[in-house]
C-alpha cells in the first residue's frame, strides 16, 4: 500500500516458505495503525512513549525485528553499501589511528543516507590468502558508491574497476583526474614547513623516512631510479627535498612503529654518516625512529631531532611530544562522505583540500655543534 511505509507482502516470507511477521501484524497486535507502527521503527516521526512500548512489545511477541532491508533496498534502488578500498590487510589498516579517525568521519557522513561501510582490499588475495577471494570484492560487491584511499599504489587499477561499473567514486588523497571528486591534504607544503623548521634550527644533515613508495615495497633506500607510485609519499618527499635537496630517503614498508624502528637502525648504523635530524612521514614512523635513536645511545633532541606527520596520539611515546604536522583526519572522512551523498542525490560534489597545522613539540631542537 503506497504511503504506509511498511514491508511489501512478497518480502515477508523466508526462503523456506515460513511466513515472516510484517509491520501490519505488529500494528494489529499493538492496536495501532500500520503507519504508526512503521514510524516507531523508522524514527522519522515522534510518537508517545506508551505507543512506542506497545509496538515494541507486540514486535517482540511476534518475533518481528524490523523492516526487511531487502524491501527498503528495492524501494530505493540502492544497496545501502559504500565501499572503502584499502591496500593493506584490513586488520593492519586499523592499527593506524589516522585511518580509524578517517573512517569515523566517513561513517558519520553516510549514516543519514541509511548506508553502511564495506571495507575492501584494492586487489584480490593471492597465495596463502587465496581462500578469501570468494568474499566480496571491488568487482562483485553490490555498491552504491566507492571511496578510494590514495595512499595505495593500486589507485589507478581500482579507479578503472569502479568506473567500469558506473559507480560514483571519491578519492581521498590521490590524483584520479579532474572528473573525480578529491579530498586532499597540503602534504607537500606541510612537509616543507617541518623541513624549514629544522633548517631554522641549524640542521644541514637530514634524512627522510617515507611511507611505502609502491605496492609490495619491502623497506629500503630510495634511489634516483626508484619509481614512486603513491601520491602521498611522493608529495611529502618533495616537500622535504624542497628544503634539503640532497637528503637521503629510506622508504618503510608501512606506517608502523616497527617500520620506523627498522629505518632508524639503518640510518643511525654508521656514526660517521649519522644525520642530526630525521623527517618521518608519519607519527608512527617517527616513534620508531626515536626508539632506534635511543638504542644507538642518541638523545632526542640534543643529538638528533625527529619530526612526524599526522598529529595523532602515539601510545607509549611519553615523555616525548612530537614536532609534527596535524592533519584533520576525521574532517577528511566526513568530507568524502558528504561528496558521496551529493553524488547519490544527483548534486555536484566538490573537491576539497585541507590544511595541516604545524605543532612544535620537544623532539626537535638546535643542531648539535
Amino acid at each position: 500500500m503506497p504511503g504506509t511505509g511498511y514491508d511489501q507482502d512478497d518480502m515477508s516470507r523466508h526462503d523456506t516458505g515460513t511466513r515472516r511477521a510484517t509491520i501490519s501484524d505488529v500494528a494489529r497486535e499493538a492496536g495501532v495503525s500500520p503507519s504508526t507502527a512503521s514510524v516507531v521503527f523508522s524514527g522519522k516521526t515522534p510518537v508517545s512513549d506508551a505507543t512506542r512500548r506497545r509496538v515494541l512489545d507486540a514486535a517482540a511477541t511476534l518475533g518481528y525485528t524490523g523492516p526487511d532491508p531487502r524491501a527498503a533496498s528495492l524501494r530505493r534502488g540502492r544497496s545501502g553499501i559504500v565501499g572503502v578500498v584499502f591496500e593493506e590487510h584490513l586488520g593492519q589498516a586499523f592499527l593506524d589511528p589516522v585511518k580509524t579517525l578517517m573512517m569515523d568521519g566517513l561513517a558519520d557522513a553516510v549514516t543519514p543516507l541509511g548506508a553502511g561501510l564495506l571495507l575492501l582490499r584494492d586487489h584480490e588475495p593471492a597465495g596463502s590468502d587465496a581462500a578469501q577471494a570468494a568474499g566480496p570484492s571491488l568487482t562483485t560487491a553490490p555498491l552504491d558508491a566507492a571511496v578510494l584511499i590514495g595512499c595505495s599504489g593500486m589507485l589507478r587499477e581500482s579507479l578503472e574497476t569502479v568506473k567500469a561499473r558506473g559507480i560514483p567514486v571519491v578519492v581521498i588523497e590521490g590524483d584520479a583526474g579532474g572528473d573525480v571528486p578529491r579530498i586532499d591534504l597540503d602534504n607537500r607544503e606541510a612537509q616543507r614547513q617541518l623541513a624549514s623548521h629544522l633548517r631554522a634550527l641549524g640542521h644541514r644533515r637530514v634524512a627522510v623516512v617515507t611511507l611505502p613508495v609502491r605496492v609490495d615495497w619491502e623497506r629500503g633506500w630510495i634511489g634516483d631510479d626508484t619509481a614512486i607510485t603513491v601520491d602521498v609519499t611522493r608529495e611529502r618527499l618533495a616537500g622535504a627535498l624542497d628544503v634539503f635537496s640532497d637528503a637521503p630517503a629510506y622508504a618503510a614498508a608501512g606506517s608502523f612503529i616497527d617500520e620506523g624502528l627498522a629505518a632508524g637502525r639503518e640510518i643511525f648504523a654508521d656514526p660517521e654518516r649519522r644525520p642530526t635530524a630525521v623527517l618521518a612521514q608519519s607519527d608512527l614512523l617517527a616513534a620508531g625512529v626515536i626508539r632506534a635513536a635511543e638504542e644507538a645511545g642518541l638523545r632526542v633532541p640534543e643529538d638528533v631531532s625527529v619530526t612526524g606527520f599526522d598529529g595523532i596520539v602515539v601510545d607509549g611515546l611519553a615523555p616525548y611530544e612530537l614536532t609534527t604536522a596535524v592533519q584533520p583526519a576525521t574532517d577528511k572522512g566526513r568530507a568524502a562522505g558528504a561528496a558521496v551523498a551529493a553524488m547519490l542525490e544527483g548534486r555536484p560534489a566538490a573537491s576539497i583540500r585541507f590544511t595541516c597545522t604545524f605543532r612544535e613539540g620537544n623532539t626537535s631542537g638546535p643542531a648539535p655543534e
